[in-house]
């Protein structure tokens, strides 16, 4: 299957499931909009129109849940390199 065409204002994820499925991320700057899409096998599947001003929220809690996952994964290490100690 062909690659998806990245947008020239924009990206494009590809979704680890396989079977050409792919989050693309669009700025509108004209219409101050992000435009997030899912698509399949290059057919758009659904639009969300972000507006502009709300994209640092969304950034904001992803860094959230990021920070968060570092952290969980950060003691999962820390516990199998220092088991409790059986007194």
């Amino acid at each position: 299957m062909a690659q998806p065409r990245t947008p020239r204002t924009g990206s494009v994820f590809l979704d680890p499931r396989g079977e050409d499925r792919t989050l693309r991320v669009t700025w509108h700057q004209d219409a101050q909009l992000v435009v997030l899409s899912l698509w399949r096998d290059n057919v758009c599947a659904g639009t969300f129109r972000l507006a502009a001003d709300e994209v640092p929220d969304l950034i904001a809690l992803l860094r959230q849940g990021l920070d968060e996952a570092y952290d969980a994964a950060r003691e999962r290490v820390e516990r199998v390199e220092r088991p409790s100690e059986v007194g």
